[in-house]
């Protein structure tokens, strides 16, 4: 439990204004550094999905418990995401993203080298926890290192970085699975780490050390919560959902743990988060923002791989680069949008403005079907990029504007917590629909296929296969169940778009900052 009281005093004095909160020698090549290791930490949460199958051989594994090669990395770095800002604190900015990267470099090399299931999932909870600290810790570095009226052309290239890095993934890891092996699906990161390690040692400033008490029972009741959350978000589709004891005791684990941790945050004297966090509306309405680009964004990335390859037949590296306008979209107008607010544009006008284009190539991807070439998938996934590029930049600038230099870390933490909380319920719940849709809409059509039937519609098929009807009708079969995993996928697409046009809403609940005052003394409650 905590001992000794957080105090508005205890926090450092805010910089001269119109100065950065941390001057360094080279922005140009720590910049590159910071992003260097972003993107390295991004990657890796998609990276490894297009080498599962080769793991599962390798490792004798089944179907069933290769996944927790991605269930561990994810459980343990959202456990792990909310303490940045007090580890931060307490051991200094710097030393915790330099241990970080060595870390994540170190449980690279492990995740590579492991050589059974059990081995791979203890390495990747390593490797996940390493990489918990490097997204909130590397936002936070972009703002400290920009002058106020430069931060928003830093928060377009660090969200570069993250809508561009699970773009990547899927292409890269399949590219070094297939000439390759899937083992440099994670030695790939040695090379980069180490590069990344060499910049930050160099550059890397430190922010002042604070040393505050740990909220030891609100930090139990947050991780308890979040992981039982995880598990139940991951594991519901496999366990048939609430027809299992598994879920009902994950669900109720994670509700209550989650309502435990709320009230405490209330009531409780020294809450792991400092109050004033959930009084700043901006932020409040960034993070819920921020599960709904969680959910476009993830569950759109985990929605179209299977689909081109298994219903269009796309070979993985086709996949990915399919996949990639998505990601030309993001780079044009997070640049555009950066220019756009320093010239006065309404930053909420942009932020609705992205949402109304995610909702809109969602919508163009409801119409698509099986007969259809590549033209539709890039030109859906270019406007879908747009919008997410017109998101991404104004909604975190609104977000830190208004916060103090010494919130930065914690505010960073829990807008990637956020999105990554948003990426696991949309993934699993486009992953229900999906498995529901098909087997209903099987259902429906399956009916219509007899021998009869299709010998009405051409009266020479049944004659051509001769005494193999049953072959016959286990090609018609095939693709009845083609068909019935397209029209699964349209009403994926149907409901994310419904979901995104619901959220735009939320921009009336923005407050434009009338300037950039993050590192304004009044902000900062001195």
């Amino acid at each position: 439990m905590a001992t000794a009281a957080q105090s508005p005093a205890a926090a450092p004095a805010p910089p001269p204004a119109g100065q950065a909160a941390l001057p360094v020698r080279n922005k140009g090549l720590l910049t590159f550094g910071v992003m260097l290791a972003t993107i390295m930490q991004i990657l890796d949460t998609t990276i490894a999905n297009v080498a599962l199958p080769h793991m599962q051989t390798s490792l004798g594994a089944t179907a069933d418990t290769i996944t927790w090669v991605l269930t561990s990395y994810i459980v343990a770095s959202a456990i792990a995401i909310p303490i940045t800002g007090w580890v931060s604190d307490r051991i200094g900015s710097r030393n915790l993203f330099l241990i970080s990267i060595v870390g994540f470099i170190i449980a690279s090399a492990l995740c590579g080298a492991a050589q059974s299931l059990e081995q791979m999932v203890l390495f990747r909870i390593l490797q996940g926890i390493a990489a918990a600290f490097m997204n909130p810790l590397s936002q936070t570095v972009m703002l400290d290192i920009n002058r106020p009226q430069d931060q928003q052309k830093a928060m377009a290239v660090w969200g570069m970085g993250i809508m561009i890095g699970p773009i990547l993934g899927p292409v890269l890891g399949g590219w070094l699975t297939e000439n390759f092996n899937w083992r440099w699906v994670f030695y790939v990161n040695l090379p980069l780490g180490l590069i990344c390690l060499v910049i930050l040692w160099w550059l890397l400033p430190s922010r002042p050390v604070r040393k505050r008490a740990f909220d030891v029972f609100g930090f139990s009741l947050l991780a308890v919560g979040i992981g039982a959350l995880q598990l139940m978000l991951d594991r519901g589709q496999h366990a048939d959902w609430f027809s299992s004891p598994e879920i009902w005791i994950e669900t109720l684990v994670a509700g209550t743990a989650i309502w435990m941790f709320v009230v405490h945050m209330a009531t409780g004297k020294n809450p792991m988060f400092e109050r004033s966090l959930w009084k700043n509306r901006n932020l409040v309405t960034a993070l819920a923002f921020m599960q709904v680009v969680g959910v476009v964004m993830m569950a759109t990335m985990a929605l179209l791989p299977p689909m081109l390859q298994s219903l269009y037949g796309y070979p993985v590296i086709d996949t990915g680069l399919l996949m990639m306008p998505r990601g030309v979209g993001v780079l044009v107008t997070m640049g555009l949008s950066a220019r756009l607010v320093a010239r006065g544009i309404d930053p909420r006008l942009l932020v609705g403005s992205g949402f109304a284009l995610a909702a809109w190539s969602l919508y163009d991807m409801t119409t698509w079907s099986l007969e259809m070439g590549a033209t539709p998938f890039i030109v859906a996934g270019l406007i879908q990029g747009l919008g997410m590029g017109l998101i991404f930049m104004p909604l975190n600038g609104m977000a830190f504007a208004t916060l103090p230099p010494h919130q930065r870390t914690e505010a960073a933490s829990l807008t990637n917590l956020s999105r990554n909380i948003g990426a696991s319920i949309g993934i699993s719940l486009v992953t229900t629909i999906l498995a529901r849709s098909t087997q209903v809409s099987h259902a429906d059509l399956a009916p219509n296929i007899t021998a009869e039937r299709l010998q009405t519609l051409d009266p020479g098929l049944l004659a051509n296969f001769g005494s193999q009807t049953d072959a016959l009708l286990a090609m018609a079969n095939a693709e009845v169940t083609r068909q019935a995993a397209m029209i699964a996928y349209l009403n994926d697409f149907h409901a994310m778009m419904i979901v995104t046009a619901a959220s735009i809403p939320l921009v009336l609940f923005l407050k434009r900052p009338k300037a950039p005052i993050a590192n304004d003394p009044a902000a900062a409650g001195h």
